[in-house]
């Protein structure tokens, strides 16, 4: 999926190509974003940006989607694209730029924020499998390499059946920010062969061989991504762990 096995993990507003190409050296992959690609979702950013949230609200999401996978072009990483969406179409379009990039399209079922809840985005799809594996599928049938970033902790929700769902849907990567439950990454690596991103909390060697050790294939990196010495840290844990792994 992508090497070294570490991540930046998305933050509104603030990932976009700039973020990434500044420790393009000690990653494997950067998601950017999120964006909100169409008009519900874009109203919700709107909100949001009015008690203080950064958000992106390009005029063309789509277009900004494309340019900043351009940007990334000779980067060396795999650069992915965080996305919101009330309805299937506009996920299909950009991940069909996500594919002509080789990058990863990533539907956002992670945001908690009432406004992007209320539009039918974040959160609430993990709630409605069948309505999130309607996005899976959509954004499969470009031919892109799709991902989903859920959270655990959210009542009457298991992740393990929302796993299972992507898989069946044509998905690839579950992107699955622990919380406080550390623990929820082997219930998700149990239930399918989807890639695993591990994220919450990584800070070094310590978290990181924790989320290795229950199956993540990668962790992400989040709020600590401007640390070049904690991504080279991280990275070479992984590398090692994986080492180990294939060694004789």
């Amino acid at each position: 999926m992508f090497e070294p096995r570490v991540a930046l993990a998305s933050l509104s507003g603030e990932a976009d190509a700039a973020w990434a190409r500044a420790v393009e050296s000690h990653i494997g992959c950067a998601f950017l974003g999120g964006i909100a690609l169409d008009e519900r979702t874009r109203e919700a950013a709107r909100a949001m940006t009015d008690r203080d949230r950064s958000e992106f609200l390009p005029d063309d999401p789509v277009a900004f989607v494309d340019d900043q996978l351009a940007a990334l072009a000779d980067a060396p990483l795999r650069p992915a694209f965080n996305v919101r969406s009330a309805t299937p179409g506009p996920v299909e379009r950009a991940a069909t730029v996500c594919q002509h990039h080789d990058a990863i399209i990533e539907l956002n079922a992670h945001c908690r924020q009432d406004e992007m809840c209320a539009a039918g985005a974040g959160e609430s799809l993990l709630r409605e499998p069948d309505r999130l594996a309607a996005f899976v599928e959509a954004a499969a049938s470009t031919g892109a390499t799709v991902s989903v970033k859920g959270r655990a902790e959210l009542d009457g929700v298991s992740l393990s059946a929302v796993a299972r769902a992507i898989e069946d849907a044509g998905g690839d990567v579950f992107h699955v920010d622990a919380m406080d439950s550390e623990s929820v990454i082997a219930d998700v690596a149990d239930a399918t062969d989807l890639f695993v991103v591990a994220n919450n909390g990584v800070r070094g060697t310590a978290t990181t061989r924790e989320y290795l050790s229950y199956g993540a294939d990668a962790v992400s990196v989040g709020r600590a991504s401007d640390r070049p010495e904690l991504l080279d840290e991280v990275r070479e844990t992984t590398a090692e762990w994986f080492a180990s792994e294939v060694s004789p």
